[in-house]
């Protein structure tokens, strides 16, 4: 299955009950060859809107956030793990989740990320481990299924808790410095 084909599918899913109050399907946006795939939980009201993940305020404040790592979206791939709004932004259910695990696990396939960055605990209980507590483990590496991992506070949160927004610089200049070591073409020479 090329993108296309996967996109083309996803578009016309009808998985779970999510499909029903969706405006769009929400796919994933970047660069189809990244080395470096961000992973949320959900479209929300915005992203519904426009078919696209991170456009509302947590999308400006991700855009802030790559780009003090002199990253932006056309170097990396951003996708999240329920392609439908769940309502009223609520938790996307263990069942959505499920439904959509095939979408999100063949995205990752296709793109072979060399890092996977979960954005907030939902993501990093559904991707990393299903006990992950972001307050304690957020910008610490793990490998999953031979890929560097790692979890930040989802910027959603950084825009309610700006406490939590110094330890998610250091975590950037972490993550900053795994892309130097093992990415070969996300940072031009």
């Amino acid at each position: 299955m090329n993108w296309e084909e996967l996109e083309r599918e996803c578009l016309a899913c009808r998985r779970c009950g999510l499909c029903e109050t969706r405006r769009h399907v929400v796919f994933g946006v970047g660069a189809r060859d990244a080395e470096v795939m961000f992973i949320g939980e959900g479209p929300g009201e915005q992203e519904d809107l426009k078919g696209e993940p991170f456009v509302g305020r947590a999308g400006k404040l991700l855009d802030d956030m790559l780009e003090l790592i002199d990253l932006d979206r056309s170097r990396v791939y951003i996708a999240n793990m329920v392609k439908c709004r769940p309502p009223n932004n609520r938790d996307p259910l263990n069942i959505e989740q499920e439904a959509c695990a095939l979408w999100l696990d063949r995205q990752v396939a296709l793109l072979r990320p060399k890092i996977i960055v979960c954005l907030g605990r939902i993501a990093a209980m559904r991707w990393i481990r299903g006990d992950f507590k972001i307050s304690r483990e957020h910008g610490q590496w793990t490998i999953k299924n031979g890929v560097m991992t790692m979890a930040l506070y989802h910027p959603a949160a950084l825009l309610r808790d700006v406490s939590k927004r110094p330890d998610t610089f250091v975590d950037l200049t972490v993550l900053r410095q795994a892309i130097r070591d093992y990415c070969t073409h996300t940072y031009p020479s």
